[in-house]
C-alpha cells in the first residue's frame, strides 16, 4: 500500500493493493499503521447509478475527515478546499476513483465532498472520523462558477437537495459571520 501525496495540505491519494486469483480477488483499502493519528469511527455505504452527482457536502461542526474507496464501479470524486487558512481555501481537487485502480482518498477535515457516478452501477465506502450530524450538513453548489469544476458534459442526476446548495461566496459570509 501507497500513500501518495496532494499539493492540498492533508488530502492524500491511498494506493491499495489487489490480489487475483481465479476465485475473484482481495483487496487491503485501510492499515491503520498508516494512519496513527486519524481515528475512524463511523463507516458508511452509497449507491448510486450511472451519471448520478452527489455533492458537494460538508458539516460545519463536528467536522470529518475521510477516507472514500470505491467497492464496485467507477467515480470522478471531487474535494473542495474549505479551511479558510489554507493555501488551497477555495481551490478543488478531482480524482477517479475506482473497484478496479484500488485508489482511495483520504480527505481531511475541512474539504467538501462530491462525485460523479460513471459506471451502471457504484458502491461507495466512507471511512469518517466523526459521527453524520444532520444539522451541521450543508452542501455547495456542484455547478458554483468560481469553483470552476469541470464536470463531464452529459446528463447529471442529481438530487432537490443538492440543488439548493449555497454557493461558495455564501459558505464564505456564513464561516466569516460563525467567526465574529
Amino acid at each position: 500500500m501507497k500513500i501518495l501525496n496532494t499539493k492540498f495540505n492533508g488530502l492524500k491519494i491511498i494506493e491499495g493493493i489487489k490480489f487475483d486469483d481465479s476465485r475473484g480477488y482481495f483487496r487491503e483499502i485501510f492499515l491503520k499503521k498508516l494512519f496513527k493519528k486519524k481515528k475512524f469511527i463511523f463507516w458508511c455505504m452509497s449507491k448510486s447509478k450511472k451519471n448520478v452527482l452527489r455533492g458537494m457536502h460538508i458539516q460545519t461542526k463536528k467536522t470529518q475527515a475521510k477516507i472514500v474507496s470505491v467497492v464496485k464501479g467507477k467515480i470522478l470524486d471531487v474535494v473542495i478546499d474549505c479551511r479558510p487558512k489554507s493555501k488551497s481555501f477555495g481551490k478543488h481537487f478531482k480524482t477517479i476513483l475506482s473497484e478496479k485502480n484500488c485508489k482511495s482518498l483520504l480527505i481531511p477535515a475541512g474539504f467538501a465532498h462530491g462525485f460523479l457516478g460513471l459506471d451502471k452501477e457504484n458502491i461507495i465506502l466512507y471511512s469518517n472520523s466523526n459521527y453524520r450530524s444532520r444539522k451541521n450538513e450543508i452542501g455547495l453548489k456542484w455547478n458554483d462558477k468560481q469553483l470552476k469544476i469541470f464536470w463531464p458534459k452529459i446528463k447529471l442526476i442529481v438530487s432537490k437537495k443538492d440543488k439548493l446548495n449555497m454557493s461558495f461566496v455564501e459558505y464564505c459570509k456564513k464561516i466569516k459571520s460563525n467567526n465574529e
